[in-house]
């Protein structure tokens, strides 16, 4: 049985002859409120102080006391709130019907709009569905948080969901059908979701993942495949803010000013007071520039799809990238997602750049790649003039070696950026990426910024909510993820056209052509070993000190015997060293086509406690072209190192095709 062909649904023209009962001013949230009845039901329009132009409208069903923060937020902005809920009736075709009149009663005595936004709570979200999709031509657009969208999920608890038996009883009742037709049933809005989606009304769901009320797996996500599958732009926001009650089915917001927003971009007229989200200063941190419109393709079409993370210990740590690989999991439910973690601890850009072929490139195309290296470029490179080499070196050799990719540039918090920030000043580092994702029009997300804001703002400290620390706790893991997954919500609110196709990103020149763009690791097999030098098969250290992976059980090149010496030919303008830096590390001499020999110490601050993996470029400004490297073991060392050793994982190469 269709909800569409059942007869009572077009009910409109006897429903809007039902009798209106005088209004009862009153207040709501300190908003002029005008109730009266429509049939015997009773609904209420509250008035904003001072209409928008054009006297737009959000139209609330069910539950109008729970979480009314949009309402309130939407009646500083000049809207109407309209509410009209008809407890029991399940937005059954009698429901509807009341609806109609609802409708009729409030644009002609309020001179309303003839289009308005729908709010659906819970089981609102079958109001305003079955409404919607029966007067599309009314809506502007629809949010509802978790929304039922299956009657059999609930209240009949015939899925995983707990179900309310009483209430189900009362479902059958208010559509006068019997379990198994209700069973039977073909009318709920995950069955008519993509002939909605061919009225291109734009959607948002906020859901709790661990709802067992009303499971998103059998009401959003069903639901928003079908909607986004045939078209339709829907955005579903998974809520992580707790504590949760009601078996996940009640939860504070993450954003309140979500809701707002997203009727505002959608209302005409309105768009120009929509922010970006909630944020202290109503502006967000992220910048989409070319967007993400590639990805969001791939993703949308299903089949396969890989995302990689490339940075450093921030990345590599279990929090933020697990919580959007999560979201895309879930925004996403007919793809297959390869998620690639190439993160290492400790390395910037220009360790990145040399690196990023093998280790976030190696499984194949990726459709989207994130990068961050603020807080270890401003740690470990002493010289600005790498921070755009690098960066440079990875968004080109991205858009190079596959102009389809999308690339975001993350700018992750510390207290140094924190305090620049504070100071009003861009922290240099940050300044040198922003530069590079700006010329080849990668989206960027400045976390390091909306710490500063938000702590200046008083919404939490360093101290107590970072524990002081770079690698943040759940706290700010939940903080950096809800920032990406706003700039996805941004860059990704509205459904491609049928039959679109993917675009490849241009690519301008370079900023510096020395940058790190041809970058990658050579093997130290290629090496010729001179005395002393000895290619180790699978090294590991003699004295129990840490180490990492990658650097601990590979072939390593080694020698400890001062003057020993090596040469290395290569095609190229820079080269380098991949070195694993220990207590007992020394100082190289090298010198490129018989140039005079420099001397480079290779202990690190770290070096004491840690056999730690380190990139040293030696080289970056040689003419293209085939060189030789000599490179011998110094005689010199630092003062805290215990030897000599020189222990090289990796050639760096600028050069590779």
């Amino acid at each position: 049985m269709s909800f569409l062909g059942r007869r009572a649904f077009l009910g409109c023209g006897a429903a809007a002859a039902l009798p209106v009962r005088a209004e009862d001013p009153s207040l709501w949230h300190g908003f002029d409120r005008k109730q009266f009845e429509i049939g015997g039901s009773p609904g209420y329009i509250v008035l904003p102080r001072n209409a928008a132009p054009g006297r737009p409208w959000y139209w609330r069903a069910r539950f109008p006391d729970f979480h009314p923060e949009a309402a309130v937020g939407l009646l500083s902005k000049g809207f109407h709130i309209a509410y009209y809920g008809l407890p029991n009736l399940f937005g059954s075709p009698r429901c509807v019907a009341l609806w109609n009149a609802f409708y009729e009663h409030v644009t002609a005595r309020f001179g309303l709009a003839p289009k308005m936004a729908l709010e659906g709570v819970s089981r609102g979200g079958l109001f305003v569905y079955n409404w919607a999709v029966r007067n599309p031509d009314k809506v502007h657009c629809i949010f509802c948080e978790s929304p039922v969208c299956d009657l059999k999920s609930w209240p009949g608890g015939r899925m995983s969901a707990l179900g309310s038996p009483k209430d189900w009883r009362e479902a059958l009742e208010a559509y006068g059908m019997t379990e198994a037709q209700m069973l039977d049933y073909r009318g709920n809005p995950v069955d008519y979701a993509a002939a909605l989606a061919r009225h291109r009304i734009p959607l948002l769901h906020v859901v709790c993942e661990r709802d067992r009320v009303v499971p998103p797996s059998e009401n959003t996500e069903p639901f928003a495949r079908a909607y986004r599958g045939a078209g339709g732009p829907i955005t579903v926001h998974y809520n992580r803010s707790g504590p949760e009650t009601a078996n996940g089915h009640h939860f504070p917001l993450d954003d309140p000013g979500m809701a707002v927003n997203f009727v505002l971009r959608h209302t005409p007229g309105m768009e120009h007071l929509a922010g970006a989200g909630l944020t202290p200063h109503g502006v967000d941190f992220y910048k989409l520039r070319s967007g993400l419109r590639n990805s969001y393709l791939k993703f949308s079409a299903g089949g396969e799809a890989r995302v990689a993370f490339l940075g450093g210990s921030i990345t590599a740590m279990t929090g933020w990238r697990d919580l959007v690989s999560e979201h895309l999991r879930r925004r996403f439910p007919d793809t297959r997602f390869d998620f690639v973690n190439a993160g290492m601890p400790s390395t910037g850009s220009t360790p990145g750049a040399f690196r990023m072929r093998k280790h976030a490139l190696a499984r194949g195309r990726v459709d989207l790649l994130f990068e961050e290296a603020a807080v270890n470029d401003f740690a470990n490179e002493s010289e600005p003039v790498n921070w755009v080499r690098g960066m440079e070196g990875i968004v080109r050799q991205a858009r190079r070696l596959d102009p389809f990719m999308d690339v975001v540039v993350l700018y992750m918090a510390g207290l140094d950026s924190i305090e620049s920030y504070a100071r009003g000043q861009t922290p240099p580092v940050i300044a040198a990426h922003e530069r590079v994702a700006a010329h080849y029009g990668a989206p960027s997300v400045d976390f390091a910024r909306e710490c500063a804001e938000r702590i200046g703002a008083g919404e939490f400290t360093w101290e107590a909510d970072f524990k002081c620390n770079v690698h943040a706790p759940p706290f700010g893991q939940e903080l950096y993820a809800r920032s990406v997954i706003r700039m996805f919500d941004a860059a990704w609110r509205e459904s491609p056209e049928p039959g679109a196709a993917a675009a490849p990103h241009p690519l301008p020149p370079p900023l510096d052509r020395f940058s790190y763009f041809h970058g990658g690791l050579a093997d130290v097999a290629d090496v010729e070993r001179g005395t002393g030098w000895d290619l180790v098969p699978r090294w590991r250290p003699s004295d129990q000190v840490a180490t990492r992976p990658g650097f601990v059980d590979v072939p390593m090149l080694v020698s400890e015997k001062p003057g020993a010496e090596c040469r290395f030919t290569f095609e190229g303008t820079g080269v380098g060293l991949f070195v694993a830096a220990g207590p007992d590390t020394g100082t190289v001499e090298w010198s490129v086509d018989g140039a005079p020999f420099r001397v480079r110490d290779l202990f690190t601050r770290h070096s004491a406690r840690l056999h730690i993996q380190w990139a040293y470029v030696l080289e970056a400004e040689l003419p293209p072209g085939r060189h030789q490297l000599r490179l011998r073991v110094g005689s010199g060392r630092n003062a805290a190192s215990r030897g000599n050793a020189v222990r090289v994982a990796h050639m760096l190469v600028n050069g590779l095709e």
